[in-house]
């Protein structure tokens, strides 16, 4: 186990904060994919999704779920486990970054 510095301090901050804007950040890109409140965008990546099942969009499906986020955004549970996973995922990148910044 290492020393606790400045740099240590630095990594978790910014593992909190990506874990923080995680769910936004994923709410951003359904959007632009073209899942919105108002429902599907024509001509979007959401209506080429939709075309994609031929008109029988099945409960529970990739495009269901992902219009569901998009009308009605995360739960707090949803949004929760996301923050959670950002959080961990920024901070496995950090100590791996860490360990190959000592191997040069």
């Amino acid at each position: 186990m290492g020393t606790v510095n400045s740099s240590t301090h630095v990594r978790w901050a910014a593992a909190i904060l990506i874990g923080a804007l995680t769910p936004v950040a994923l709410m951003g890109i359904i959007t632009a994919l073209g899942f919105t409140p108002a429902g599907i965008i024509a001509e979007s990546t959401a209506a080429g999704i939709m075309a994609s099942y031929g008109g029988l969009v099945t409960s529970g499906s990739v495009c269901a779920i992902l219009q569901s986020i998009g009308t009605t955004g995360l739960s707090f549970h949803a949004a929760a486990l996301i923050s959670l996973l950002g959080a961990a995922l920024a901070a496995a990148v950090a100590a791996l970054l860490r360990k190959v910044a000592f191997v040069y």
